[in-house]
């Protein structure tokens, strides 16, 4: 086993929350409204809402540049990545994930190691998955290598038969699990329900917790849809180390409004059990 990057991974099995900014369109996509500050302006007060209301960590991603590349997104969306992940970076004092839809590790590799983030998130890091994109296949052997190349100093948080897709071939969510560890060098994995704020199924978290736990190092298992203040403490009960939370942390529950600090706050209480 290589050495391993989960430290530099927030989930530490202390009910570690991560929140969601989802980023609107970037110039290029087709819904980008024209206003770069207008961005950057939403994602630090999606910041500040965050941060206050007291998430251990945050997660940018481009939600708003649909309908996605498969593979590789243009420079220009990794220049305005970069860009707002660096005034991000320097604007909060918790961990910042990033996210580069649909699946461009490279990018995301990239854009951390730029802006100084902390890890990133894969949707499919091994093997093959049927998406609405077309069939996205894993690039662990090349993420793996361009981590070492750049020096980026970036945990790697990989999904398990991630939402909104359909994985290739019979493989068990157990066999997925120990592959993309073992295999795939991921340093933490996320177990999600079928798409976005939908329920991860606890049954499946409990199953990836077990199946992890035998191995000779610890790997976070991250929740990383459907989590509510009427089911983080579930999740952490059924084995999860950490959770990621976006449409419940919005206003009025909507995946594309603004954060809500009031909506942070009461998870962050149900989280603790209070």
């Amino acid at each position: 086993m290589i050495e391993t990057r989960a430290d530099r991974l927030p989930f530490d099995g202390d009910q570690t929350i991560a929140g969601m900014i989802h980023l609107p369109a970037l110039p290029g996509a087709p819904a980008y409204d024209g206003s770069r500050d207008r961005i950057r302006t939403r994602m630090l007060e999606d910041a500040t809402a965050l941060e206050a209301g007291g998430v251990d960590a945050i997660v940018l991603e481009n939600f708003g540049d649909g309908p996605f590349y498969p593979d590789s997104v243009p420079a220009h969306t990794v220049a305005d990545m970069t860009a707002l992940a660096t005034t991000l970076t320097s604007a909060v004092d918790v961990p910042v994930g990033i996210n580069v839809l649909r699946n461009d590790a490279a990018a995301a590799l990239s854009v951390a190691a730029a802006a100084d983030a902390d890890f990133v998130r894969i949707n499919v890091h091994v093997g093959a998955a049927v998406t609405d994109q077309g069939v996205l296949e894993g690039q662990a052997h090349e993420t793996l290598r361009q981590r070492e190349r750049i020096d980026a100093d970036v945990g790697i948080l990989a999904d398990l038969h991630v939402k909104h897709a359909t994985p290739l071939g019979a493989a068990s969510l157990e066999r997925t699990a120990l592959e993309t560890v073992v295999r795939g060098h991921a340093d933490g994995v996320v177990v999600s329900g079928a798409g976005t704020g939908q329920v991860t199924p606890l049954g499946d978290v409990a199953t990836v917790r077990e199946t992890l736990a035998t191995l000779e190092h610890d790997v976070p298992v991250v929740v990383g849809s459907g989590v509510t203040p009427s089911t983080v403490a579930d999740c952490f009960e059924a084995g999860a180390d950490g959770v990621i939370v976006g449409t419940a942390l919005k206003q009025g529950g909507k995946t594309t409004n603004p954060v809500s600090r009031d909506r942070v706050e009461t998870l962050r209480v149900a989280a603790a059990g209070d």
